[in-house]
């Protein structure tokens, strides 16, 4: 935790002070009131609402809170446990603001160089933890610049619990915790390399549309599943996946087992007020992808309940990128992508950036993250902020007609219409009762903007598919550049 020296000059408490990990001793630090990480300089709290701050403090004593941007107090008087709580309200985006944290006897603990703003936690898999400066040998196309431009008056503010000065830190814990070591970065291209790239070009994005301070969390572990970011309740419904290793002396693998990584980097934060969630993950989720898009809706809906805001907390999430996986033609990739497209219908107020057009099959972590991040922002801006205008949401399958020995495709999110047009279109399959798949004729017809889709080996179709690969040959888009998600009009294995 972050604390100047003021904070921890002597006071009358002598006894040792454990909170999740962190310990102040009268041997090392004497402090009265301790907090968890998150609340420490630099940060970033949501503009316009009431947001907790929490702590331990010696049993019995009142700790009084105060916000330079009003000066009004909170207090709260300090649990037999130790622990404390007060609600603060912010005002509109602005700052650099102090937080003044007394328990009436000693020296206060001050936060110093706080911004009101917009928050976002940002979670997932290697493509989420990917940082601007690449991983080894592994480069991102145009970051490099941005680093080199990176000014710390730019009100961009991350906090991260997974790198220190470039080196990665894993946590990971059997039972929900409160704390987790991390620390504000400011702007300066030295923290911006470290920075998660799709996070940190998101939050870029945002500070120059809406000209507000943003604040990233960003939890995240390279190659792991979607069930250890879910907690104990969320996955109840799914007690097939085993808890044996919650057990005390059993080890654990937070890459596979559930709910360790929700212990450790996604509880500590639930106190922590946000304004929605970005997620990139899925790729270690291929070989369970039936079970994917029901595990994603839980997760969403446990974890807008644990920061208390409903499904008016917008989740946007990324499409798994092309990449050949066990063969290019293989369709693991092509199952995962389809359950992401399923959970947009069970997951309210979400969206997902596509990727089809970003991935390459030799590479599984993509050279750009400019447009997943770009994506996310449209989103964002377009439905959680309201700004309008512009495209955001790719366009998707909605239904089919089959006609004259050809099958006809409706979408929805293309308004102005599908492209390109007077054109052979990739990507296509079409099936007769056999279900043997041909490459298929597609088109968008000129008079109903429909894709009409044939093949003059089926002569009565009934089913198509549409980038249906792990690496597919993908050819439509919206008019504001969007593409086509994946789609199979088929159920079939």
């Amino acid at each position: 935790m972050k604390v100047r020296k003021e904070n921890v000059k002597s006071v009358a408490c002598r006894m040792p002070m454990v909170f999740a990990g962190i310990v102040l001793s009268a041997s090392t630090v004497e402090a009265r009131v301790v907090l968890p990480h998150v609340l420490s300089d630099g940060m970033v709290l949501q503009q316009q609402t009431d947001v907790r701050l929490r702590g331990k403090a010696t049993p019995g004593c009142k700790v009084e809170v105060t916000g330079s941007w009003d000066g009004a107090k909170a207090v709260s008087e300090v649990a037999n446990d130790s622990l404390w709580c007060v609600t603060v309200s912010t005002p509109k985006a602005g700052g650099p603001y102090e937080i003044v944290i007394s328990d009436g006897d000693g020296v206060p603990a001050v936060i110093g160089d706080v911004l009101i703003g917009e928050v976002w936690f940002c979670a997932g898999q290697s493509n989420m933890e990917m940082p601007m400066r690449g991983f080894d040998r592994q480069p991102l196309r145009g970051t490099n610049d941005i680093i080199a431009r990176s000014r710390e008056s730019t009100k961009i503010r991350v906090f991260t619990p997974d790198s220190k000065k470039g080196q990665w830190v894993r946590s990971s814990a059997k039972t929900p915790q409160r704390d987790v070591a991390g620390e504000w970065w400011s702007n300066t291209p030295d923290n911006v390399a470290n920075t998660s790239a799709v996070a940190y070009l998101f939050g870029k994005y945002l500070n120059e549309v809406l000209d507000v301070p943003v604040g990233l969390i960003v939890s995240t572990l390279g190659g792991s599943r979607i069930e250890p970011w879910m907690s104990r309740e969320a996955m109840d419904k799914f007690a097939r996946y085993g808890y044996e290793h919650l057990d005390e002396g059993v080890k654990d693998n937070p890459w596979n087992d559930p709910c360790l990584l929700f212990n450790a980097k996604v509880a500590p934060f639930t106190d922590f007020p946000v304004k929605g969630f970005l997620w990139y993950q899925g790729e270690s989720n291929r070989h369970n992808a039936d079970d994917y898009d029901s595990l994603m809706a839980s997760m969403v809906c446990d974890w807008r309940a644990r920061w208390g805001g409903g499904e008016e907390m917008p989740f946007y999430f990324v499409e798994i990128a092309p990449f050949r996986y066990e063969g290019n033609d293989g369709t693991s990739a092509a199952r995962l992508r389809e359950a992401q497209a399923n959970a947009l219908k069970k997951i309210p107020n979400s969206g997902i950036a596509s990727t089809l057009d970003a991935g390459n099959y030799n590479f599984i972590h993509p050279v750009d993250k400019f447009t997943p991040a770009e994506r996310l922002a449209w989103m964002a801006l377009t439905d959680t902020y309201g700004l309008t205008g512009f495209g955001s949401h790719s366009p998707q399958y909605e239904s089919m007609e089959i006609k004259d020995g050809k099958i006809y495709i409706n979408v929805k999110n293309a308004p102005n219409g599908l492209c390109p047009m007077w054109t052979s279109l990739s990507g296509f399959e079409i099936a007769g009762d056999d279900r043997r798949f041909y490459p298929a004729f597609a088109e968008i017809e000129e008079r109903s903007c429909r894709l009409a889709v044939s093949s003059d080996m089926v002569k009565e179709p009934v089913a198509v598919r549409y980038c249906y690969r792990n690496v597919p040959e993908m050819s439509v888009y919206n008019v504001a550049g969007l593409p086509l998600l994946p789609f199979r009009t088929d159920d079939w294995d």
